[in-house]
C-alpha cells in the first residue's frame, strides 16, 4: 500500500506513484475536531497529536503537524503572555523585547529539548512518531533568525531596527536568534520531525529589498542551517512571494524543497527551480472561506496543472488554513488535488 511518505519521496525524485503529495495545514481546526476550546486544545501534546491523526484520516491529505502556534517560540525565549482566540491561532500578547537593553539581556536556552515549554511539543511528536512515523510526514515549523525578532519585539519595531537601527544591536539580536534556531532545529530533529519548515517572511522581497536580502538574509540563512544540514528543510516565506529569490536560495544555500506564496505564478516557480528541487503549488486558502466547492475544484485544477506542465517534482499545499473554512471545501480541495495530480503515464 502506498503511503504518504512514499508519495513525497517519489515527488522529490520527479515521479508520481498514484498522485502528487497533498499537504493541508490544518492547525486550529484540531480544537473543533476534539470539541475543545483553543486554549484547552493547545495545553496538551496529546490533544494536538490526536487531532492531527484524526484529521489526516478524515480528509486524506499527506501530512501531520507538530505545530501548536508560532508564539511557542517566544515562550521558549521567556514570553509569559499568550492571547487565545475563540476561532483562530493564539498570538503573543506581551513582547519580551521592549527596548535595546532587553536584547543585550536576552538569553538563549541551553537545551531546548529539556525546556518546560517544549515538553508538550515533544509529547506530541512522540505520539505522532509512534502512530504514523515512517508513513505520514511529520512537519515542524521553525522561524528563521531573520524573522524571529518579529515575534519577540513586534513587526514594526523589528523593521525599524532592521532598516535604520544600530547595526551592532541588530546583529547581536540576529546572532542570538540564529543560535536559538540551531538548537531548535536540532531538538525537532531529535524528537522525530521529518519536514522542517524554515519559515522566513523576511526572506522575500515582498518584505525587504533585494539588496538587503542578498547582503543579510542569505548570510543568516546559511548560518542557521549549516550545523545540521539541509535534510528535510523546506523554504517557506510565510505566504509572501518566493519567485524573485528562489534562484538565489538554490544557488547560495542549496535547500531541496520550496513553498511559494499563493500570489506566485506556479508555472514560473517550477521553471525557475527547473528540476533542481521539489516545489509546491499553493492555494490562497483565505478564499476557501467563501468559495463554493466547485470554485475550489477549479482553482486546484489550475494550480496543479500549471505545476505539472513543467515537471513532476511537485506537490500541492495550503498556507495556514483559517479556522472557519467549511469542511466541504477542505474535502473538495484535497479530492481535486488528488484527481488532477494523478500520473498520466500509467
Amino acid at each position: 500500500m502506498t503511503t504518504s511518505m512514499d508519495r513525497l519521496a517519489a515527488a522529490a525524485n520527479g515521479k508520481i506513484i498514484d498522485h502528487i503529495p497533498v499537504f493541508c495545514n490544518l492547525l486550529d481546526q484540531g480544537a473543533r475536531e476534539l470539541g475543545l476550546s483553543i486554549e484547552d486544545y493547545f495545553s496538551k501534546g496529546e490533544h494536538v497529536a490526536e487531532a492531527q491523526i484524526k484529521m489526516q484520516k478524515k480528509f486524506g491529505h499527506d501530512n501531520v503537524w507538530s505545530l501548536f502556534y508560532v508564539g511557542k517560540e517566544a515562550e521558549l525565549f521567556g514570553c509569559k503572555k499568550i492571547r487565545y482566540a475563540t476561532d483562530g491561532p493564539p498570538n503573543v500578547e506581551d513582547y519580551i523585547i521592549q527596548n535595546y537593553t532587553d536584547i543585550e539581556c536576552l538569553q538563549v536556552p541551553d537545551d531546548l529539548s529539556a525546556h518546560p515549554k517544549f515538553a508538550e511539543t515533544a509529547k506530541c511528536l512522540q505520539i505522532l512518531k509512534r502512530e504514523v512515523g515512517g508513513k505520514v510526514p511529520i512537519c515542524a515549523y521553525l522561524t528563521a533568525s531573520m524573522s524571529l525578532p518579529a515575534i519577540l519585539m513586534g513587526m514594526e519595531n523589528w523593521m525599524e531596527l532592521l532598516m535604520i537601527g544600530p547595526v551592532e544591536v541588530r546583529d547581536l539580536l540576529l546572532e542570538k536568534c540564529s543560535d536559538f534556531f540551531r538548537k531548535e532545529i536540532e531538538a525537532y530533529r531529535n524528537a522525530g520531525a521529518d519536514i522542517l519548515v524554515y519559515a522566513d517572511p523576511y526572506g522575500s522581497t515582498d518584505i525587504i529589498p533585494m539588496k538587503l536580502f542578498k547582503d543579510l538574509s542569505l548570510k543568516w540563512m546559511k548560518r542557521d542551517l549549516e550545523p545540521g544540514g539541509l535534510n528535510g528543510v523546506v523554504y517557506y516565506v510565510g505566504g509572501a512571494r518566493l519567485n524573485s529569490v528562489a534562484d538565489e536560495v538554490i544557488r547560495e544555500v542549496g535547500i531541496h524543497a520550496y513553498y511559494p506564496g499563493p500570489l506566485d505564478d506556479v508555472t514560473e516557480s517550477m521553471r525557475i527551480i527547473n528540476d533542481r528541487a521539489l516545489c509546491a503549488g499553493v492555494i490562497n486558502d483565505i478564499k476557501l472561506l467563501d468559495w463554493t466547492p466547485g470554485q475550489v475544484r477549479e482553482e486546484v485544477r489550475r494550480i496543479v496543472q500549471g505545476g505539472l506542465q513543467v515537471n513532476n517534482k511537485f506537490f500541492f499545499g495550503t498556507v495556514v488554513m483559517p479556522y472557519g473554512i467549511p469542511e466541504e471545501n477542505i474535502k473538495a480541495m484535497i479530492l481535486a488535488a488528488k484527481e488532477f495530480g494523478r500520473t498520466t503515464d500509467g
